[in-house]
């Protein structure tokens, strides 16, 4: 507004004592100054006042004092003096006719038929007059603004540009909006003053007479303002009065900044505010304009960011102007930019002669302006590459100049290289000229030179150098994407980058500066990061191994890589970084996976089984999870070499097949070395560090659980939360630190003296349990030494209860190394005198190994659960063994076969399936060996026969007596005895009988886990003593439901038998649908066998099945009518053999129909007794009597059985 140029405005003195009312301020004003304010000093002089206090008093009288020599008070208390009150009443009356007119200036109820113009009027006018006149034009203004639409006009009004009368008028202006508020909203006045000249001067003189409106004004204009103000007039017009209350007001123009951004309106008043701005306290580091644009652009709001990059596009397709404030930002920046630069750049390269005189000239940015130059280097790279500003030769040039200036050795240096060169790589289009491109590249060999000084000096593990060989990585194998997101992550913004404007930049880099042998010869010498975790930010190291080894760089020109990635694994702690992960598996794979088909040789090395053994040996010195030393590497390193090794043998399994094809077999690691690795304890310390470790301990979860499934035993995760839950914790906490410690030897030599020592070791005992299982693994070897002692009769329970907690604690921290220890202690004693020691090895071959211990060990429950435990987890790892070592070998031995079967026709090529069938037959045979041994033990022996042991008491007690249940295998009458005799007093408390639970747990797991080895073990058979204890004991042997019709159907009598026996348990177990349809089926097979065998086969296989037939009664009663007639089917059938005889056995087959058709009639009379009885047979007549015979005897006796059942059903 050049047109208020020759008026005097309210200074930011002025106003503060108006806002403080600070009289001793307003004294001091000059005359000029003082009749700015004079409509507000006025009234309050005039008006009553709220404030009755002595000091306003005081205050007041100075005011007046202060007023008495100014003449134009006169004309303002004048204009006080009117009826405000009518004159409003007129006001409203004008703007209804106003209304009903259109808009039209027709008549006018304030202002009568003016006879001169407005100007001369308002010289010739009273006071009322004069506010009527101001008033009338005000209001046709403010009705003009609401009907434009938004659309800027400017009104030429007579009164508000004559210079004569600008101070009278303002004063009726003030007076008119102080009285009228109502009317004249001093908002709506501040809009309706911007459309007329000099309006920002009656703007500023309003808001100074009424200074506690400054930031509603303020909020209103901005709100009203245009989201461009640089594209129109209104709003440059509006910018700069403003600018103008801000300059009145300096200490809100950072807040009235604020609203400028809040709202998204007048972005040029935003950075003309910021030029105006004078911070009390300049900040050297970064200037406030610089703070203000990269705080728009680099925020996180993307309103904001779109609405000023907007501003930035448009203020460039107008031509340059002086007064636009974009290019006055712009020169600011520039100014700001060249301040900082060293003094002695140029763009003159000097040669070779002139080298060590320029080298002062080159390291001339000072160390305070490195923060600012950072500052400026991002805020360009915002304005280009954001706002898409386009620079001029004249900040090219000097951009390129700051960015190839060599700062000091500091943490901020190294910053500020990073951003130089991520912008290069952003913007080349900076380096136009070869001689730039000279300097770019020397400036490039300087980064490469000075790159291991800076980063010892600066004392930061993340240098440029890095970058510098990440990018030559991304160069080299054309991965211009990732360079691209390189340079975003680096400068902290997203930037449009097109890959071919890299071309210029790869060509140097590939060529002149990096060439890929020269970056993978640099990559090994660069040393590791000590400490590495994922705290350190930027851009390490392994971030370039990571890139040069997925390029396979290292193998391709034969650089060792090994020592390398080794030193760093070493180099790391918690929180574990994230790249160390990803860096393994690319490592794994340049070991496994040759660079070329042409080169199968081109692999790198694998850490050595030395090297590995060197990080644990601090965990590894007393064997699996050692706690003993401190330890030399961190849990951080062992758990990543941990990973390393499974994650190499799984690759190398899955890849036999490629080596093969390629006749490469790389080695693999061990078993010796896996024993001597504390797997199971690194994991459970991984399990509490799960937040730090990131993915790394489910991944090393994921390896366990295929190659090391016994370490990953449900039961042990269960005992886990036992051992380290909340109640051993407690215990642990209560225990005094000084309480008494006992000494291996001391645990040793009570177990020597046992029974006499039980006291003494029972508080040893007891103490350790107490202790956590890392400070149990010394005692370990003690504890399963001495396990056969406790063989010995008339060791107290509570010590083998004890045993077995300590021994399932150690469990969970060094199950590998204790399983061996307890086998080789609990051998037989004639094979301890051949001092035959198992490995690791021998049991996962053999599984079978742990049940040839001391046979005591089968009656000691305590002993015998973890003998399950142990045989329980070597079939598992005999299964992951075998499949290791089938997948090892298979491939290569298929390879051999395929080379040397070359030009032989009709050779078949069939190893691996042949293979297979031999591994899954091998497997099968043990698990049922197993199955089989463990039923064995289920046994009573013939001691325990003496003592009444008797293994279907735990079938009774559960289901009650039965009613006819005889013995199987008695033949005759005899088969028809009552109930069970009663079990001896011990019962359910032998040891017997907790043996053959802890058995029945464990082949209910089997079962569940793989249904075949039930189907073999049934298939197979075993002793008929044992069913009722396996049906009533193993909860899942219900599946035999499913294989029995095909267990019937085999051709062997002895299968057949012991089908229909099982059956008749799961019937009575089991009462389903499925039991009864099967059921069916079996006495469908009997009758069709009874045709079809001969006499003898018809004894041997009726005599022991008949008395199940009663069971198939008692549960399913349906089935008598079908029982009944298998059972005359019999009798009949052995009838007709003897009918040749002397023995009439006629009314045998009479008696036999008679109980089929009226099974009720046969109780007693009265229904007094269910007990029926026959008539008793001597030994003597039924072993001499004929087969047939018996048999007949048989089936009567299994009748009446059934009668009684039913009745005692009843």
């Amino acid at each position: 507004m050049a047109d208020n140029a020759g008026l005097q405005f309210v200074s930011s003195y002025a106003f503060e004592a108006m806002q403080k009312v600070d009289v001793a301020r307003l004294a001091a004003l000059s005359d000029p100054e003082l009749r700015l304010l004079l409509p507000c000093l006025v009234r309050m002089a005039l008006c009553a006042p709220a404030d009755q206090s002595q000091s306003w008093a005081q205050d007041k009288k100075l005011i007046l004092r202060l007023l008495s020599g100014v003449e134009a008070v006169n004309s303002i208390v004048a204009l006080l003096s009117v009826d405000f009150h009518a004159l409003e009443q007129d006001a409203r009356k004008e703007q209804q006719l106003r209304h009903k007119a259109g808009g039209s200036n027709g008549e006018s109820i304030l202002v009568s038929q003016l006879q001169h113009g407005l100007t001369l009027e308002f010289e010739h006018s009273d006071p009322l007059r004069r506010l009527r006149l101001t008033l009338s034009e005000l209001l046709a203004i403010m009705n003009k603004v609401v009907d434009s639409n938004g659309e800027f006009f400017l009104k030429s009004s007579e009164l508000f540009e004559s210079p004569v009368y600008l101070d009278e008028v303002a004063d009726v202006l003030c007076i008119l909006q102080a009285e009228l508020p109502s009317l004249l909203p001093i908002v709506d006045v501040a809009e309706a003053l911007l459309h007329v000249r000099n309006g920002d001067w009656f703007l500023c003189l309003l808001v100074a007479n009424v200074p506690d409106s400054f930031n509603e004004v303020c909020r209103g204009l901005i709100k009203n303002g245009e989201r461009q103000d640089e594209e129109s007039v209104g709003g440059r017009r509006r910018t700069e009065a403003l600018r103008q209350l801000c300059q009145m007001n300096p200490s809100q123009a950072l807040n009235i900044r604020a609203m400028v951004v809040e709202e998204c309106h007048l972005p040029g008043l935003g950075v003309a505010l910021t030029l105006d701005y004078k911070p009390d306290t300049a900040d050297e580091a970064v200037s406030p304009l610089v703070s203000y644009v990269s705080g728009l652009l680099l925020g996180t709001n993307s309103k904001v960011r779109t609405w000023f990059s907007m501003f930035i596009r448009n203020g460039q397709q107008r031509k340059r102007e002086s007064s636009s404030v974009l290019w006055q930002m712009r020169r600011q920046l520039l100014l700001e930019l060249v301040a900082i630069l060293p003094r002695s750049r140029s763009t003159h390269v000097p040669n070779d002669g002139d080298m060590e005189e320029a080298s002062s000239g080159y390291s001339g940015l000072r160390e305070e302006h490195v923060v600012k130059a950072s500052a400026l280097l991002r805020l360009y790279c915002a304005l280009m590459g954001i706002a898409g500003l386009r620079p001029t030769d004249e900040e090219a040039e000097q951009l390129l100049q700051l960015m190839t200036s060599r700062p000091p050795a500091t943490p901020a240096g190294v910053r500020f290289v990073s951003l130089s060169f991520c912008k290069l790589l952003a913007f080349p289009t900076l380096v136009s000229t070869p001689e730039q491109e000279q300097l770019m590249v020397m400036w490039l060999s300087w980064m490469i030179k000075e790159e291991e000084y800076f980063e010892s000096a600066a004392g930061v593990s993340a240098s440029f150098g890095e970058m510098l060989l990440l990018v030559a990585m991304y160069f080299h194998s054309n991965q211009l994407s990732s360079i691209i997101e390189l340079v975003c992550s680096t400068l902290g913004m997203k930037i449009a980058i097109k890959p071919s404007s890299l071309s210029k930049m790869k060509t140097i880099f590939t060529q002149e500066i990096f060439t890929e042998q020269v970056v993978t010869a640099h990559a090994v010498r660069v040393a590791v990061t000590n400490n590495l975790s994922a705290t350190i930010t930027g851009f390490l190291p392994i971030h370039c191994i990571y890139q040069l080894l997925r390029s396979r760089a290292f193998t391709k020109h034969k650089v060792s890589i090994k020592d390398w990635i080794y030193r760093q694994l070493c180099e790391t702690t918690t929180p574990i970084h994230t790249q160390l992960i990803p860096l393994i598996d690319a490592y794994i794979n340049s070991i496994l996976t040759p660079a070329s088909k042409a080169n199968p040789e081109a692999t790198n090395q694998p850490i050595t089984e030395q090297e590995i053994l060197n990080v644990f040996q601090s965990s590894a010195g007393q064997g699996e999870g050692s706690r003993g030393g401190r330890q030399r590497y961190s849990i951080t390193t062992q758990l990543l070499i941990l990973y390393y090794i499974l994650s190499y043998e799984e690759n190398l399994l899955a890849s036999t097949k490629q080596l093969a094809l390629m006749q490469r077999k790389p080695k693999s690691y061990s078993a010796a070395l896996m024993d001597q690795i504390p797997i199971k304890y690194l994991v459970t310390q991984a399990q509490g560090l799960q937040q730090e470790l990131g993915g790394l301990h489910s991944a090393l979860l994921r390896l366990l659980a295929t190659n090391f499934p016994h370490l990953c035993l449900v039961e042990d995760w269960v005992c886990e939360e036992e051992v380290t839950g909340t109640l051993p914790l407690l215990r642990r906490m209560m225990l005094p630190s000084n309480t008494c410690r006992y000494t291996q030897s001391q645990l040793h030599q009570a177990f020597q003296k046992l029974p006499a020592s039980s006291p003494r070791l029972m508080r040893i005992m007891e103490h350790l349990t107490l202790l956590s299982p890392g400070d149990l693994i010394p005692y370990a070897e003690a504890l399963t030494a001495s396990m056969a002692l406790l063989l010995e009769p008339a060791v107290p329970r509570r010590i083998l209860q004890t045993l077995n907690k300590l021994w399932m604690g150690l469990n969970t921290v060094m199950p590998r190394r204790l399983w061996v220890m307890t086998v080789n202690a609990l051998q037989p004693s004639a094979k301890l005198l051949r001092q035959q020691r198992y490995t690791q090895n021998d049991l996962m071959v053999d599984p079978l190994i742990v049940l040839r211990c001391d046979q005591r060990v089968y009656r000691c429950p305590p002993l015998m659960d973890i003998v399950l435990h142990m045989l329980n987890g070597y079939l598992l790892a005999s299964k992951a063994y075998l499949h290791s070592h089938l997948k090892e070998t298979a491939d290569f031995d298929r390879q051999s076969q395929t080379v040397s079967n070359l030009g032989v026709p009709g050779q078949p090529d069939t190893p691996e399936v042949t293979r297979e069938e031999l591994k899954n037959a091998l497997l099968a045979a043990q698990d049922s060996a197993a199955v089989q041994i463990l039923l064995e033990v289920c046994l009573p022996t013939s001691e325990e026969q003496q003592l009444g042991a008797n293994t279907e008491s735990l079938l009774s007690s559960i289901r009650g007596p039965l009613p006819g249940k005889s013995k199987r295998g008695s033949p005759g009458p005899r088969a028809r005895g009552g109930v069970e005799e009663a079990e001896p007093e011990e019962g359910l408390l032998s040891d017997l009988r907790e043996v053959q639970c802890l058995i029945c747990c464990l082949l209910h797991q089997m079962f569940i886990a793989d249904p075949n080895i039930a189907k073999l073990v049934h298939f197979q058979g075993y002793p008929q003593a044992l069913l009722p204890l396996t049906v009533a004991g193993i909860p899942s042997i219900h599946i035999c439901l499913d294989f029995i019709p095909e267990l019937l159907a085999q051709p062997q009598l002895e299968k057949q038998i012991f089908a229909i026996q099982l059956l008749s348990y799961l019937c009575t177990q089991y009462a389903l649908p499925k039991s009864l349809s099967v059921a069916r089926l079996a006495i469908s097979v009997m009758g069709t066998l009874l045709t079809v065998l001969t006499r003898a086969k018809r004894f041997s296989f009726f005599m022991p099945i008949l008395p199940c037939l009663v069971a198939f009664c008692q549960a399913f009663p349906p089935l008598y009518d079908e029982v009944a007639g298998l059972l005359v089917q019999v009798g009949q059938v052995c009838a007709s053999d003897v009918a040749t005889k002397a023995r009439d056995i006629d009314p045998l087959i009479t008696r036999l129909q008679y109980l089929k058709e009226k099974p009720q009639g046969t109780a007693a009379p009265g229904g007094g007794s269910s007990k029926l009885t026959l008539p008793q047979r001597t030994a003597e007549e039924l072993g001499g009597a004929d087969p047939d015979v018996q048999l007949c005897y048989c089936v009567e006796a299994t009748f009446m059985d059934i009668i009684s059942s039913i009745l005692h059903g009843l």
